[in-house]
């Protein structure tokens, strides 16, 4: 059995290639997305995407941010060789929208902004929105699950490198 540390050092590849894959998916693809989820409305890359480049033993990290910021830089990066290490995302389901980050390495969830809850106007109120603020947390997660999900079958394919990889290289060159 492989030693934790060493586990994750060896596929913590698998979280850039997601975030990779989900961008490329997000940009070429946005009703597969939302055949996952029924109540969907979008998923889009939001403000903040940060990329990470290796070459000659030197690791060169690419963070573009902003509201208006265009995403040509990040997809220079993509074509030198570069992949996502971080993103954040904005997801929108019926008049409800999330923000948060996914951070490649780990799939770590992080500065999760929920659509508001109830509010509290008794003590018998706590529970309900306790447990309306854990439904809608949960909604993030579920659809993270499905798309990672689909990705580790499609990864896992023969059909990956012969037929995924070629469309990934194409939308990057685009």
């Amino acid at each position: 059995m492989l030693d934790v540390s060493v586990s994750y050092n060896r596929y913590k590849f698998l979280g850039h290639e997601f975030l990779t894959w989900l961008w490329f998916m997000i940009d070429t693809d946005q009703n597969y997305i939302k055949s996952l989820q029924e109540d969907l409305i979008s998923f889009e890359i939001h403000n903040r995407i940060v990329l990470e480049n290796s070459f000659d033993n030197l690791t060169e990290n690419i963070t573009i941010k902003g509201d208006d910021a265009g995403l040509e830089e990040a997809k220079l990066s993509l074509q030198k060789g570069g992949v996502v290490t971080e993103c954040n995302f904005s997801l929108k389901m019926g008049d409800l929208e999330w923000k948060f980050n996914i951070k490649g390495e780990s799939l770590n969830i992080s500065s999760l902004k929920s659509p508001e809850t109830g509010n509290i106007e008794k003590k018998e109120d706590i529970e309900g929105v306790v447990l309306e603020k854990v439904y809608l947390y949960e909604k993030v997660v579920t659809l993270l699950e499905k798309l990672y999900t689909q990705f580790i079958a499609l990864r896992i394919k023969n059909t990956w490198k012969e037929k995924t990889v070629p469309l990934i290289k194409n939308w990057i060159q685009s």
